[in-house]
């Protein structure tokens, strides 16, 4: 009975130490939630943003706010043999401690106790990461805080993520954290493409930064690397095959520089946030360009031209592989540091193709529609071509190939800007999206802000088959939407005109074009001359280039075809010499028909010069032409008749080419010859509910300003029928001056509101109504 007290009594001890016990770790566990809730675990690093090529190689870093190079090292750049040799030398026991290890902790305490000074350590990888992410004077109290945060970093990370927290704090001395960091500066490779005896150099120089610094005490590493080895090759960490190649291997490494490439890219890509940004960028390229830009602008410095920017985009991926925003980036003569290809600049004719190609898609125009290129006034806009000339009838290749203003403008007001403006904003283009509201028909000579960066994606659509997809510059662009920009068959005729080499805009004494290969290119010079343009494209590649001076100061010799293009050739043959690579091919959608050369529509049995031209079925206008007209005559062919007024016998019939009151102006002004239709019957009174003269200036509605000082005559022009051969001016309903049809006239007009009227020969009418004010301008 005794024996059976005593088993009960000893089960009821037990029994009791076991609930004290467990009361303890549950008092103990609760205060450490309690503390981890009050004393949050300070994990929140900043590390160097890196940019790296195509190929993962470092082009570019920057340091942290506190100036160190911290360079964060990825879990899958932790090799097996990275993850084997650190723990080897400092916690062998990492993967089997809670963060603190006890005998590691007791055997310390008695070597320190029984030698009088610390002789032995105990901190884990774990504790060694603790205290490096909350540094502090070293004592018993630190030591706590050290195990308290350790056991938090392992209730929170993964063992594999505690060492890569590890590999990214461990100092090397100076400003340099981590073994990312050490790689790249020492050995210029990435931690895990590093070898066992550079590992464990690397794995030394934290216990001794100022003794043991790479390149200054290389001996002495070595000695110490070596010691460790054998280290190793006793505990049988490594086999002694490992440890012998590892002894055999020559240590010569110094700290090196950061490398500073693509610096505007690098710079626009770290605001965006980020620690390793994996760009597209071809470095051999990228280098190869930033000399040819170099050399080429320092020539154009004697023309007072002293920048330029490049954007390389490989069509197959849609990666920008290729990226330089200035001539020189350490060049401070003109702002070097300045990103010219993210510049908002004037894009002057760039757009044009974009605008022809939706006219092409809405039916509006076909590459052989004829259109007119004489002076137009569209509310006061007057648009004038580059070279200050006009050609009378042109077709709508032909106006793109020589980049001609004036039918833009028609076909932009034929097709409505608010189209164009949608279709730019939905490519990305920033500074229209913002000034659509401002924004009319000067759009399209310039008249509006867009990037190198955008013109340069939107012309690699052309390259696409009419479908844009926006540039991508890094991994981080992984999401990117398509957009239709045009039709197949639009984009072929873009594609078809952009590509012939017989125009104005070919640089001049250009002789390099044995090996070149084929491209499409458009050109654009902005207002004043301060912005020069040519973007060009083939299978391969799209390739965009401005040139000018960052301050916007114009040079007399800035243009899209003689500066600008040069270089844009010389890239192509530097990127894609001789190449053999197919053109684009004719489209389904596209089809080929006769068309009338004068009127660019469907021919009619008078039509007798008739061209081939591109067009898209079902969606281009079958008009017929109706450029040739019958008319009734007199006998002597020198008045015409209407039905209303022929007489019954004694008239004559001739066919005559119609032509439009203002080519019959421009046709007059330009002396040039032209066969009119006789004036019409002056007794025919139908004649008289005709087209009255349209007064095209000036302006009806507009207010003009006249300077008191030096006042200059308002213009007055107006356009008329085929038949009208004299016009009569009224200012203010008193008679002013004749004139023939399509003749400037020219007066001063008095202050205040001011009446203008014209009649012609057939007692036509029509007003204006203007408001003058002098000012001392």
């Amino acid at each position: 009975m005794n024996k059976r007290l005593r088993i009960s009594f000893t089960r009821k001890g037990l029994l009791k130490a076991l609930k004290k016990t467990g009361l303890v770790i549950l008092g103990l566990t609760v205060l450490f939630f309690l503390l981890n809730l009050l004393f949050p675990l300070p994990d929140k690093l900043e590390y160097s943003t890196m940019i790296t090529d195509n190929k993962g190689n470092l082009v570019n870093a920057y340091l942290t706010r506190d100036q160190q190079w911290r360079m964060k090292t990825e879990l899958n750049e932790i090799s097996p043999l990275l993850q084997t040799t650190i723990i080897a030398k400092e916690d062998k026991y990492f993967y089997h401690h809670p963060g603190v290890n006890p005998f590691a902790v007791v055997r310390a305490f008695f070597r320190n106790i029984f030698r009088l000074r610390v002789t032995s350590g105990a901190s884990t990888i774990t504790m060694q990461v603790a205290r490096a992410l909350e540094p502090g004077r070293r004592n018993i109290w630190s030591k706590i805080r050290e195990m308290f945060r350790a056991f938090q970093l392992e209730w929170k990370y993964s063992k594999k993520e505690i060492l890569q927290l590890y590999l990214n704090l461990v100092p090397y001395g100076g400003n340099i954290q981590g073994v990312k960091a050490a790689a790249l500066l020492y050995f210029n490779k990435n931690p895990d493409h590093l070898s066992l005896a550079e590992i464990t150099t690397l794995s030394i120089i934290p216990n001794r930064p100022v003794s043991l610094v790479i390149g200054r005490n290389n001996d002495g590493i070595i000695k110490e690397r070596n010691r460790w080895l054998r280290k190793f090759e006793e505990d049988k960490v490594f086999t002694a095959k490992q440890i012998e190649d590892a002894l055999a291997e020559p240590m010569n490494a110094s700290r090196a520089s950061v490398p500073h490439f693509i610096p505007h890219l690098s710079l626009q890509l770290k605001k965006q946030g980020g620690d390793n940004i994996r760009t597209h960028i071809d470095l051999q390229m990228q280098q190869q360009v930033e000399k040819l830009t170099t050399d080429y602008i320092r020539i154009q410095r004697l023309k007072n031209i002293r920048n330029a920017a490049i954007v390389i985009i490989d069509n197959a991926t849609h990666q920008v592989i290729t990226y330089v925003g200035s001539a020189g980036f350490n060049d401070s003569t003109d702002g070097g540091q300045v990103n010219g290809a993210h510049a908002v600049r004037q894009p002057g004719s760039t757009l044009k193709p974009l605008l022809y190609g939706l006219c092409f898609d809405e039916g509006l125009l076909t590459p052989g529609s004829v259109m007119t290129d004489v002076p137009v006034n569209y509310d006061g806009y007057t648009p004038e071509n580059y070279d200050q000339q006009f050609h009378g009838y042109v077709t709508t290749s032909y106006a793109l190939e020589h980049s001609l203003n004036i039918p833009a403008v028609k076909s932009l007001r034929l097709l409505g800007h608010e189209k164009l403006i949608d279709k730019l904003s939905a490519c990305n283009f920033k500074q229209i999206r913002l000034d659509r509201k401002k924004l009319g028909l000067s759009l399209i000579l310039g008249g509006c802000g867009t990037t190198l960066e955008e013109l340069t994606g939107l012309f690699s659509s052309f390259a696409n088959n009419g479908v844009f997809i926006p540039p991508s510059y890094s991994d981080a662009d992984s999401v990117r939407s398509s957009l239709r920009v045009m039709s197949p068959a639009a984009c072929f005729m873009i594609n078809d005109i952009l590509s012939r080499v017989n125009r104005p805009d070919f640089p001049i004494n250009w002789s390099a074009t044995e090996h070149m290969p084929k491209i499409a290119w458009k050109t654009g010079t902005s207002y004043g001359k301060r912005d020069a343009w040519s973007i060009g494209y083939n299978k391969k590649y799209t390739v965009g280039v401005w040139t000018g001076n960052f301050s916007g100061v114009g040079a007399a010799d800035l243009s899209g075809a003689n500066i600008a293009t040069p270089l844009l050739f010389r890239i192509f043959n530097m990127i894609d010499y001789d190449s053999d690579e197919s053109w684009f091919t004719q489209p389904e959608d596209c089809d080929i028909r006769k068309i009338c050369s004068e009127t660019g529509r469907v021919p009619s049995d008078k039509c007798e010069n008739l061209v081939t031209d591109y067009f898209i079925p079902l969606i281009s206008s079958n008009q017929p032409c109706a450029n040739r007209q019958e008319i009734m005559l007199s006998p002597d062919e020198k008045m015409s008749y209407c039905k209303s007024c022929a007489p019954q016998t004694g008239y004559k019939k001739k066919w005559f080419r119609i032509i439009e009151p203002e080519m019959q102006a421009w046709y007059a002004e330009n002396r040039i010859a032209y066969t009119a239709v006789p004036p019409h019957n002056p007794s025919c009174e139908v004649i008289f509910r005709g087209a009255a003269p349209a007064i095209t200036s000036p302006v009806n509605g507009t207010e003009y300003m006249i300077s008191r000082k030096d006042p200059e005559p308002l213009q007055l022009t107006c356009k008329t029928a085929n038949d009208v051969t004299k016009v009569y001016w009224y200012i203010n309903n008193k008679f002013y001056k004749t004139s023939n049809a399509g003749e400037k006239q020219f007066f001063i007009p008095e202050e205040g509101p001011v009446k203008i009227s014209c009649t012609d020969d057939k007692g036509r009418n029509r007003n204006v109504n203007i408001t003058v004010k002098y000012a001392n301008l």
